[in-house]
């Protein structure tokens, strides 16, 4: 499953990263923290395709934050690949948390490199506590069917 041509989901939001120098690490491949920088890159991409914007999560005195992730790292990248970073929402239970996936594709021969999903909590701007989730992010957030 691992280096599958395909996306894990129909037609997922995604971004383009081109690997560049700062992301190698002395193994000559691009850094296992590196991978954690790109997701959140396609995690706030996606948010604000969401309708969703700094403003908004200010204002709604919410946001989500980092509770756990797992990932798997599948093939090293290169300096130089193209890479394309998509995320989905795969779990929501509307209350406090949900599960954003990730699959990063080598645009060069399609294969996946690596797959992640992260679980993040709501909580209160105001004071850092967990709350319940706006119903604004409920509806965003919502959950997308896997292929």
């Amino acid at each position: 499953m691992g280096f599958d041509r395909r996306w894990d989901i129909d037609v997922p939001f995604y971004i383009e990263i081109a690997v560049g120098a700062g992301d190698i690490d002395r193994l000559d491949h691009v850094n296992n923290s590196v991978y954690l920088q790109y997701m959140e890159r396609a995690a706030w991409a996606h948010t604000l395709a969401l309708g969703l914007d700094w403003d908004t999560y200010v204002a709604l005195d919410a946001a989500c934050v980092v509770r756990h992730h797992n990932l798997d790292y599948l093939i090293a990248a290169k300096l130089g690949d193209q890479l394309q970073v998509a995320t989905w929402i795969g779990e929501n239970d509307g209350r406090i948390s949900m599960w954003r996936y990730f699959q990063m594709r080598r645009v060069g021969d399609g294969r996946t490199i690596f797959r992640a999903r992260t679980q993040y909590v709501t909580i209160c701007l105001s004071n850092g506590r967990p709350c319940r989730m706006p119903p604004s992010f409920a509806k965003a957030y919502a959950p997308v069917d896997r292929v």
